[in-house]
């Protein structure tokens, strides 16, 4: 008859709930040790980093770092070499003194060993011998001595509580195998008493034929020499070694304080306060470098001064021109329209002349503008009319004013704007100016190809970025292009009548907003120019949504565009075709 199974125990159901308490202790305190690994890691990255930085940055805690490891490194050597002489010259005295002993010893010996030549009054006399020696070597025992048989089983007799190990086997060997009776050997050893070891010095000889006389002198006065000659020079050492240091400071600290004041005067100077000079002291090198520092303050002061009258000369003279140019212009303005109005009753010649007139008079209207604006910015006296737009109306209005100029090329202007509004707060005014002109610049060097308009924008920032596959620019260009009346070839025409100033009013107006425009380039694979602004008016611009290279040159593919044909020259005349990302 089967037995019933039994419900199993409290115990059975404990166990699991006790493991799974037992790895969760053992998961939390692996995990705070990880916790605590990488806070100590991080404590010591900044401890390295702030000591690699102060190493850097300061010249004196460098000069007087290596003046102390040097002067450690060479009293160290110095000391080194110092403690081999004293022990070498006190060793050499021990074994001298110790070979003089154990000479004297040995005479004795031999001396009483000649009127006896029965073992037993031998034995007797061994003991004595022994004592005797024992007795010689003084209160302070400067030895202890050891008559040993030659061969086993006899028997030895040795003074205090002198072991026979005391001697080497070595010595003992050498002193055996001589054939030359009295002469001594010496060994280094270690000397076996009773309470312990000490190092010692054995010098043993032949006795008589059967006996072997050592002496074991303890070196432990050696030794205490020893070590307070090492620990004066570890004294002197560190103490010279720190007073070098401490001269290093010193004499560094008269350089270097020079040195920083030169600096902080140069960056007061740097900063724009040119009334800054130093403090002369002496007739030193130093004191020259602070007359010579003071004097090129003072020069570069009257230049700068010099320079900011010439300038305010200048930009009041554009000014003046330019108010004064206008009121003669406008005349001769009126005049051209009149003529240019009635240029189909002229001949041939001079309606053409009538409107090179006109055109040159379009131009000469827009250089003063160009002028005036300049001078604005010059002056500071450039405002912003600030209102939300959206930065896809502007794009397209520039695209849309330079629509005929792009028919005329037969270029077509492909755009990239975001489906979603792209609101900024900026000028809407200065803003299309700098994207016409743009527009107008990739239009007039693509070279027949396409020209890409492309606007995103984020969180913080609006871009937007116009790229043409033309001439591209040469390394350097890409500053170079804000800068006045500036021209890649000036060999080429101006055919769109441009007056070399738009790049840098563009320029000008991106930076009143606290935008960027940039640009790049490379020689035949066309340019990009970069418009970038922050959302809110005032706002820092950390980034731009926009990369300033195109992609496909990013990524190291070349985009291939082929130069359009007289027939898709005609079929591409059309309005600007808007592309959707």
């Amino acid at each position: 008859m089967g037995g019933r199974r039994g419900a199993p125990g409290p115990g059975a159901a404990e166990r699991p709930e006790g493991e799974a308490a037992a790895r969760s202790r053992a998961q939390h305190a692996a995990a705070l040790v990880q916790r605590s690994y990488l806070a100590a890691q991080r404590v010591a990255r900044r401890l390295v980093g702030a000591v690699h930085s102060r190493w850097r940055r300061s010249l004196q805690l460098r000069v007087v770092s290596m003046t102390l490891v040097t002067s450690a490194l060479v009293t160290a050597v110095l000391g080194f070499f110092m403690m081999q002489q004293v022990q070498a010259g006190l060793l050499d005295a021990k074994q001298d003194a110790a070979l003089s002993d154990h000479q004297a010893g040995l005479t004795y010996a031999l001396s009483e060993l000649q009127g006896d030549e029965q073992a037993g009054d031998r034995y007797g006399q061994f003991e004595q011998i022994t004592s005797e020696l024992s007795t010689r070597s003084g209160a302070t025992g400067l030895y202890d001595v050891l008559i040993l048989p030659s061969f086993p089983g006899d028997n030895g007799w040795t003074s205090g509580d002198v072991e026979e190990a005391s001697v080497p086997d070595a010595l003992r060997d050498k002193v055996q195998q001589t054939s030359e009776l009295e002469k001594p050997y010496l060994r280094y050893t270690e000397i076996v008493r009773t309470g312990g070891t000490e190092p010692g010095l054995a010098v043993g000889a032949q006795l008589v034929d059967a006996y072997e006389l050592y002496y074991v002198f303890p070196l432990d006065h050696e030794q205490q020499i020893l070590n307070l000659v090492q620990g004066t020079l570890y004294l002197v050492a560190s103490a010279l070694s720190i007073l070098l240091a401490a001269i290093a400071y010193m004499v560094t600290r008269q350089v270097v304080l020079p040195v920083r004041r030169a600096a902080g005067s140069a960056e007061k100077l740097s900063s724009g306060d040119l009334t800054e000079r130093m403090k002369v002291r002496g007739e030193d090198d130093l004191a020259r470098l602070a007359v010579s520092f003071n004097n090129m303050a003072g020069n570069l002061q009257e230049k700068i001064r010099e320079l900011e009258e010439l300038s305010k000369l200048q930009r009041q003279f554009v000014s003046d021109v330019s108010h004064e140019l206008r009121t003669p212009l406008t005349t001769i303005r009126m005049a051209g329209d009149l003529l240019f109005d009635d240029r189909d009753g002229f001949d041939p010649t001079v309606r053409r002349s009538v409107e090179l007139l006109q055109s040159q008079l379009e131009r000469f209207e827009e250089l003063l503008a160009d002028l005036l604006e300049i001078s604005r910015h010059d002056a500071g006296a450039a405002t912003l009319a600030i209102e939300s737009v959206d930065v896809r109306g502007a794009v397209l209005k520039a695209v849309g004013d330079a629509e005929q100029i792009a028919e005329k090329r037969g270029i077509k202007v492909v755009l990239r704007l975001p489906a979603d509004p792209c609101v900024a707060e900026f000028d809407s005014r200065r803003i299309s100016r700098i994207l016409r002109n743009l527009v107008v610049n990739a239009i007039e060097h693509s070279e027949g190809k396409d020209v890409i308009v492309t606007a995103a924008g984020d969180r913080d920032s609006v871009a937007v970025a116009v790229r043409d596959f033309g001439v591209g620019l040469k390394e350097g260009e890409e500053l170079l292009c804000f800068d006045r009346f500036w021209r890649a070839d000036p060999a080429r025409a101006r055919t769109t009548g441009g007056t070399g100033l738009g790049l840098s009013i563009a320029k000008e107006d991106a930076t009143l907003h606290g935008g960027w425009l940039q640009a790049w380039g490379t020689p035949g694979k066309g340019s990009q120019f970069r418009l970038s602004l922050p959302r809110k008016a005032g706002g820092e611009l950390r980034g731009s949504p926009l990369p300033l290279a195109p992609p496909e040159m990013a990524m190291g593919r070349v985009r291939a565009v082929a130069a359009i044909t007289a027939g898709d020259a005609e079929a591409s005349r059309t309005a600007p075709t808007r592309e959707q990302p």
